[in-house]
């Protein structure tokens, strides 16, 4: 089993834990992480881009001018998308981007991320943090002592405003909860800080 250190929020360390190697030493499968990813990215598209196709725009219904005899060369409306003001070649319109993801694979995807930080050295494990008031000074020296990157995700089991409030000004650094985490967060961020109820909670859950 992986075993790493416990830390306090003054960066000292305060014991060590055991991981779940089930969870936290499984064997990386890159392309599903991959495949998490691309869905989680569809997922966040909005499909609400619309442009209107020639038939769509207002006008044009008459022919400019004349077929043959002017010089100039035909033309059938004057909302053709050769012109100011036509209709766009293959408009955009509303469309369901979402995908979705096995069951299995959701699963063997996060097992994958988890397993990744482990073995990258990028898993901070804090023994609780424990604030009375939101202040952005305390989670910004916390990160410091602890080496977080500049890019830190701190996980908790549940939710906390005082933490949350703490750490949204900092540039670089989001709080998720357990059950809200997912693939993409835990690959985009350099150093993944969590809380030991949250590693509890985490291999209650994908155990």
């Amino acid at each position: 089993m992986p075993k790493v250190a416990v830390f306090n929020t003054e960066g000292q360390q305060v014991g060590e834990m055991e991981l779940n190697e089930n969870i936290f030493g499984a064997k990386i499968n890159e392309p599903v992480l991959h495949q998490a990813v691309q869905v989680y990215l569809a997922n966040q598209r909005q499909g609400t881009q619309s442009a209107k196709t020639r038939a769509e725009v207002r006008g044009g219904g008459r022919k400019p001018w004349r077929q043959k005899g002017t010089g100039r060369a035909r033309q059938g409306s004057i909302r053709s998308p050769q012109w100011t003001g036509g209709g766009v070649v293959f408009a955009p319109k509303p469309r369901d981007y979402s995908q979705k993801l096995p069951k299995k694979m959701r699963r063997l995807a996060m097992v994958s991320a988890l397993s990744s930080k482990v073995e990258n050295n990028e898993i901070i494990v804090l023994d609780s943090i424990t604030m009375e008031t939101p202040k952005t000074k305390f989670i910004a020296d916390m990160l410091k002592k602890l080496n977080a990157g500049r890019k830190a995700l701190i996980v908790l089991k549940g939710k906390d405003e005082v933490v949350e409030r703490s750490a949204n000004n900092i540039e670089g650094v989001k709080t998720t909860l357990v059950n809200t985490l997912n693939v993409y967060d835990i690959l985009k961020y350099d150093t993944f800080v969590i809380t030991r109820e949250a590693v509890e909670a985490v291999e209650e859950v994908y155990a």
